[in-house]
């Protein structure tokens, strides 16, 4: 039975992939009471293809940066689903922190991350505004554009 986040999901024409393996030695996801913590997310599109790599500036205009914060912010719930098995426990999107491969000078980080921030907003309405971060830096992994964590509150 599909649950009120994934039709509302679907309204949007996201599909939500599996949720991707550990790079490293760490989990994706943590439950703590009823926080979960979320690993940063790199944008792998639906075909396990990453999305819009280089730096910001340069390589990746500001709109295809906001796309990839977007496809983060997707496996951000494909984790939680895989670690709570229901995307409608999350009562809130407490904090999400971007990080943005940038060349020196860009400053427009937080409009990159408003993708991810406003595809939150349009899957949750009020319950997905969320603190945030938006932080520049030299490099990501695999040289993506954008990589996003996330502190999501659910229930029980």
């Amino acid at each position: 039975m599909t649950g009120r986040i994934e039709k509302r999901l679907e309204e949007l024409g996201v599909a939500l992939p599996a949720a991707a393996a550990p790079a490293g030695n760490y989990v994706p996801a943590v439950r703590t009471g009823n926080l979960v913590f979320v690993s940063g997310q790199i944008p792998f599109g639906a075909d396990g293809k990453l999305v819009h790599n280089g730096v910001l500036g340069r390589d990746v205009t500001i709109e295809q940066g906001q796309e990839a914060a977007k496809v983060c912010a997707i496996n951000i719930l494909a984790q939680i689903k895989a670690l709570t098995g229901d995307l409608d426990r999350i009562a809130r999107i407490v904090k999400i922190t971007g990080f943005v491969h940038a060349e020196s000078g860009f400053d427009a980080e937080p409009k990159v991350i408003n993708g991810a921030s406003d595809f939150f907003g349009e899957v949750f309405g009020e319950a997905g505004r969320h603190a945030r971060a938006a932080v520049g830096v030299a490099s990501l992994p695999l040289g993506v554009s954008v990589e996003v964590e996330a502190i999501v509150e659910i229930s029980d």
